[in-house]
């Protein structure tokens, strides 16, 4: 029975991952391994919580001796890496926290799958989760592929550039079976409502401003965060060692129009006159280094593992919008911050 360790499991990405994978694959050992950060929700995971296949244990992977005391107790077979600060702006105003989650918590749990698996790498595999943010900003025309040359313009972006690279001098120096995927802006259930597109259904229900940086026009490729997981799945299983995977939508957007398509389905599910939530809309100062547009290639996960989105991004955020209107509680316990306490009512200290 083999033992797969998800990091940032109680997160928006994660937490899709961890029930992709303990729904799908009974024959495994899940442990979700989060520090439960503002980000980290445990609520997330209500539905599989008590699934016989499933374990969270609380830790924060910048803690070197604790990330190695628990690959030391569950001996992992695999890795699939997401814990990570990720939000730009944060990164902005501290960009050391970002540095120590992000690459110094990578080397961590790098060096402990290492020990743990002491050259012994059949049926091993550590895959890293990252962005495309890494790859910099495009013009009005090109995609990121594979190949593109990384050119990071955050502190957010230039640490998961670093630990990306880690991740590649770990497969290149100590031959550790690695895979990495490099995903869009992902949307979808259970985001966190400090991200565009929860912000704006949250203000919208509750009629506040729905603020846009500079003139709108910056471009995202977005995508559905179901899909996503089960992107990561097949590269998990199918993709080749040392290989990266571009997991993009299909689906650009400028934010302006996105927020336009967002207030229209709004107004349509909550009964209200058609172009009532777009009087919301606010243009705000521009956030420095601010990138103009990211495209995603992912030509490479369709021909070689057959992925493809399921969802067009109308369809999608009409999912995302519906998820979120009929788990107003959720949302409620999120804003307010009683989502926190969730660890506390239900889990025994470790």
């Amino acid at each position: 029975m083999k033992t797969i360790l998800i990091t940032g499991g109680a997160g928006f990405i994660g937490s899709h991952v961890v029930r992709q994978f303990v729904t799908k694959y009974p024959n495994y050992n899940i442990i979700n391994l989060d520090a439960l950060t503002y980000a980290g929700n445990l609520e997330n995971l209500k539905d599989v919580e008590n699934h016989s296949n499933y374990k969270f244990v609380k830790a924060d992977i910048t803690n070197q001796n604790k990330i190695q005391e628990i690959f030391n107790q569950y001996k992992p077979d695999g890795v699939i890496h997401l814990a990570a600060e990720s939000h730009v702006d944060r990164s902005i105003t501290n960009p050391l926290e970002f540095v120590m989650t992000n690459v110094i918590g990578t080397v961590n749990l790098l060096n402990a799958a290492k020990e743990i698996w002491k050259d012994n790498y059949e049926g091993k595999r550590f895959h890293h989760v990252s962005t495309d943010e890494v790859y910099g900003t495009l013009g009005e025309e090109g995609f990121f592929t594979e190949e593109t040359a990384y050119d990071p313009h955050s502190p957010y972006s230039a640490s998961k550039a670093s630990s990306d690279h880690f991740v590649r001098a770990y497969a290149d120096t100590y031959g550790l079976p690695v895979v990495l995927t490099n995903c869009s802006n992902n949307y979808g259930p259970n985001h966190f409502p400090e991200k565009l597109i929860p912000l704006c259904i949250h203000n919208i229900i509750n009629n506040k401003p729905l603020p846009i940086y500079g003139n709108g026009k910056y471009t995202r490729d977005w995508l559905y965060v179901i899909d996503h997981a089960i992107a990561i799945d097949l590269v998990f299983h199918e993709g080749k060692n040392l290989e990266n995977y571009n997991v993009g939508g299909f689906n650009e957007w400028q934010n302006i129009d996105l927020v336009k398509e967002l207030c229209r389905q709004m107004d349509a599910k909550l009964g209200r006159e058609n172009g009532e939530s777009e009087k919301l809309i606010t243009f705000v100062k521009d956030r420095p280094g601010h990138d103009l547009r990211y495209a995603i290639d992912a030509a490479k996960i369709n021909s070689e593992l057959g992925w493809s989105p399921s969802v067009t991004f109308e369809e999608g955020l009409s999912k995302t919008i519906d998820w979120f209107l009929e788990n107003q509680q959720w949302l409620d316990n999120v804003t307010s911050g009683d989502y926190q306490n969730y660890y506390d009512k239900q889990y025994e200290p470790n």
